[in-house]
Formats: structure tokens, sequence, C-alpha cells
């Protein structure tokens, strides 16, 4: 379902997650599909379309995501939050591997983000190695 979304509020969703997921960092240039609007918490489970609770994801970051607030960290076997871009810094849980091509999960919540959004699926594994044959490099923080 289509949410409305202000033009003020809109941009200043461009201004922070700079036309690229906020979860995989993928641009949308190179996801092939336009950014849609993710609520970190899910409308389902009470979330408000306000700007702290919004971001911009990839199709497929936000399809696996679904309404998911958390899941397991498959090193612990613990339940932990799932990355959140308006509370977490990118940085502090995850990383790329030496060829840019998988994220890598750093903490708990790093890895159950990982898994649980399918950040590494062999569809986006295959437009970021085409992206970097043409010079792009992952940025995100």
């Amino acid at each position: 379902m289509a949410i409305y979304l202000s033009k003020a509020l809109r941009q200043r969703l461009v201004t922070i997650d700079d036309h690229r997921c906020a979860y995989c960092g993928t641009p949308q240039a190179n996801s092939g599909n336009p950014m849609v609007v993710d609520h970190l918490q899910p409308r389902s489970k009470g979330g408000a379309t306000i700007f702290e609770n919004l971001c911009f994801a990839c199709y497929l970051c936000n399809l696996f995501k679904g309404s998911q607030i958390q899941a397991v960290d498959p090193l612990s076997g613990e339940i932990t939050p799932l990355f959140s871009p308006r509370r977490d810094r990118w940085s502090d849980h995850f990383t790329w591997n030496e060829a840019s091509l998988h994220i890598l999960g750093l903490t708990s919540i790093g890895r159950a983000t990982v898994i649980a959004l399918r950040m590494n699926n062999t569809v986006i594994v295959d437009a970021r190695r085409n992206w970097i044959r043409l010079g792009w490099r992952p940025t995100i923080d």
C-alpha cells in the first residue's frame, strides 16, 4: 500500500539516504528499481510515518525485511534487533569483504540483519559485480 509523504519529508529522506538503500547501500541507479520507503517500526506494529521511523530501502531489502524488527544472530543464536538506519551507524555493524561484493556483519545486529534482509542475495551481488566493473565502490555511513 502506498503511503503519502509530504514533499519536505521526502526531500529530507533523499538528503540523508542520498538515493541509496539505508540497509545495503545500493544506489538507486544500481538497483534497477526506485527506492521504496521503509517503516523501521512497521505500521502493522504501530510505527508512525515520521522521519525518525522512515528510510529509503531497495526493493529487495524492503521485501525481505517485511514487518520484522528482530532476527536471530547466527553466531550466538540469540534474538537481536535489526539494524536501524536512524538509530545505528552502518560502519559500527557492517563492513564489506575485500572485493566489495558481500556485506559482513560485525555485531549481532549486523549479522542478524545481513541474514534477515538477505543482503548478499545473488541478484544484488551480481549487480554489485557489474557496477564494480564500471568503477563503483560502496560508500556508507
